[in-house]
């Protein structure tokens, strides 16, 4: 049973799996912020490590600055990626100490 995330032009995942955190076959819900970002580490069990990169604008020169950050997202098994993949991941609830994103799809082409 696939469910629909809400979030336009997201495609569900070709495989299927039994993990209660899945926004796609559990019943975890997705709200809040959408980031893309890019697969630093696979390393957890179910967890991996995204690196998202962002421009912050500084009013008193006129410019932007460029951030980065390494956010926690969980992993389902019926998504598959690797290391230096570009991943769509969706906000949701604590899932732990620093996880508070789930991964949604994996973005096809770079």
């Amino acid at each position: 049973m696939k469910r629909h995330v809400g979030i336009p032009g997201l495609k569900p995942p070709s495989k299927s799996c039994n993990d209660p955190l899945c926004p796609w076959h559990g019943i975890l819900p997705v709200r809040g912020k959408i980031l893309e970002g890019k697969v630093v580490s696979t390393r957890m069990q179910r967890t991996i490590t995204i690196l998202h990169e962002y421009l912050l604008y500084i009013p008193k020169y006129k410019r932007y600055e460029r951030r980065r950050r390494k956010i926690h997202a969980h992993l389902p098994p019926c998504i598959e990626v690797k290391e230096g993949d570009v991943v769509i991941i969706g906000e949701t609830r604590p899932l732990s100490k620093t996880v508070h994103f789930v991964v949604l799809a994996k973005k096809e082409g770079k």
